[in-house]
């Protein structure tokens, strides 16, 4: 059993995705060509936003964007505290201030009530100021926007929604990467809509932002020729080849796929709701399962599951293991684990299920049963 089922979703693909390729190389534009403006137009139109810019992975995507609105030393960034590692790290990079806020414990995602509090103590303090939001759409699930956005207005801050696992997500009839000033998601196979490599996408609205990240994206070049350059800007460009992929992939996400793993989640819930706490969905959203993730009771309970899972072959991940204040380059920052009591909880007792597309309602049957025997 795969957690992912990437050799399925190729099988019933192959078609498609192999004359995808294949023109690619029978006209050899390995870089920029015409599928990458294809692809970032049709991009924008499903989302919904004015422009959106390709790159080389998700983290870039994070980094372009804070570079994008001048972001840098003195700079705080408000990041949750229990994501991956690179929403933070691309604001570290720039030499910001990274400030770390607790989640909200049924969704998994930036509690704005938290939110509210880092940013009045941040001003309070007077040594950085306050400039970006880094919301996260966790597992697949946006953030709440409606209150963040609120949030951002009252104090002038920025949003940047960190969409890398939420493409395909809403909230009523709006669709993630649409929620911030800026909005990324990440191509890593894995994710919603994968390609087979690493890749990127920025959105926003803002024209200006827009010309300013075709430049950073390219070494900072300027718009009349590609040897004068106008910044320092990054080597972060999607490939051809995945850009013809990811075509014909969105393709199948739009047609059947988005629907289809949210059917697969529907059936783990109806098996495991009254036994385990299984993911809170808020009326009016609507995720894109990137993971379906459980909280068991504690942390033995969620070993012991887990082993009985592997002895049956069936894979399971703890996303994640550690929360960021508890990461070596963050733990000069001398935050304590009391300061998160809900990121804290979630390092302990999560345990994410295979989910996909092309996972069938018996394997999903006998994942559960192992896990209501067990927990």
């Amino acid at each position: 059993m795969q957690f992912r089922d990437l050799k399925t979703q190729y099988q019933a693909l192959k078609p498609q995705i192999d004359s995808a390729i294949q023109s690619v190389l029978d006209c050899s534009e390995f870089i920029l060509g015409s599928p990458v403006a294809e692809l970032e137009e049709k991009l924008a139109d499903y989302v919904g936003c004015k422009h959106c810019i390709t790159c080389a992975n998700g983290t870039d995507a994070l980094q372009l964007s804070l570079m994008s609105i001048g972001v840098g030393r003195g700079d705080a960034v408000f990041v949750p505290d229990f994501t991956f590692f690179a929403t933070a790290g691309a604001a570290s990079i720039l030499n910001a201030h990274v400030v770390l806020v607790d989640i909200d414990e049924k969704t998994f995602n930036l509690s704005p009530k938290s939110l509210e509090e880092a940013i009045k103590r941040v001003r309070a303090e007077a040594k950085y100021m306050p400039k970006v939001i880094i919301s996260v759409d966790l597992f697949g699930l946006p953030a709440d926007y409606p209150h963040i956005r609120r949030i951002a207005e009252q104090y002038n801050l920025k949003i940047i929604e960190d969409a890398a696992q939420g493409f395909g997500g809403k909230i009523g009839n709006q669709r993630a990467c649409s929620f911030g000033n800026l909005g990324i998601t990440s191509f890593f196979p894995a994710k919603p809509l994968g390609c087979y490599g690493d890749g990127g996408a920025i959105f926003t609205d803002d024209s200006k932002i827009a010309e300013r990240l075709y430049s950073l994206r390219a070494q900072g070049r300027s718009k009349s020729s590609k040897y004068e350059h106008c910044e320092i800007g990054m080597n972060s460009r999607l490939d051809t080849i995945q850009a013809a992929i990811l075509l014909e992939k969105l393709k199948a996400f739009e047609h059947y796929e988005l629907q289809a793993v949210n059917e697969a989640a529907k059936w783990y819930t109806e098996c495991l709701s009254e036994t385990v706490r299984t993911p809170f969905v808020p009326d009016g959203f609507y995720s894109s399962w990137a993971q379906y993730t459980i909280m068991l009771k504690n942390t033995e309970t969620r070993d012991r599951v887990q082993c009985e899972l592997k002895k049956r072959g069936i894979p399971s991940m703890v996303y994640y293991p550690f929360a960021l204040h508890q990461q070596k380059p963050y733990q000069g920052m001398g935050r304590s684990d009391a300061e998160f009591p809900a990121a804290m909880r979630a390092v302990k007792t999560v345990l994410s299920l295979p989910i996909h597309p092309y996972i069938k309602e018996e394997d999903v049957y006998h994942i559960t049963q192992v896990i209501l025997k067990n927990a």
